[in-house]
Parts: C-alpha cells; structure tokens; sequence
C-alpha cells in the first residue's frame, strides 16, 4: 500500500509537470484513499499490539477473598 502511495504521489508530480489538471484531479483522490487506507491499517496493527487488562486481581483482593471463606 505504500508503494501504491509513493508511486500516486509521483504520477500527481508528473500529471502537474505536464498540465494534466483533470488527472492530477483524480489522483489526488486516490492518493488521499491510500493514506487513509494505510492511516486505517496503522491503527489495526497498534490494537494488536497493545496490551490487554484481562481483569487478574490484586494480591489484596485474594487475600480478602479467602480469609473471610475459612471454616473453623
């Protein structure tokens, strides 16, 4: 995807080099499509790697939880 980016950030140079309004136009939007798409896919691969709390308990909280459960 980033390869697409660079290589639609070139063809926008060239199409202005050239004159080529309507083209620049158009691969503007395209260009625009890939960075969200590649801002989109950034955010996906930071969820994976972010840390998950899987609501473990203190060690406090299971002291409090077995001392009150003790039969004489």
């Amino acid at each position: 995807m980033v390869e697409i980016r660079d290589n639609l950030a070139d063809r926008i140079e060239e199409a202005e080099r050239e004159g080529w309004l309507g083209e620049v136009e158009g691969l503007s939007v395209s260009h625009a499509a890939a960075e969200e798409k590649i801002a989109q896919l950034d955010a996906r691969q930071d969820r994976k790697e972010a840390a998950v709390f899987l609501g473990i308990p203190s060690f406090n909280q299971v002291v409090a939880r077995t001392s009150g459960a003790q039969t004489p």
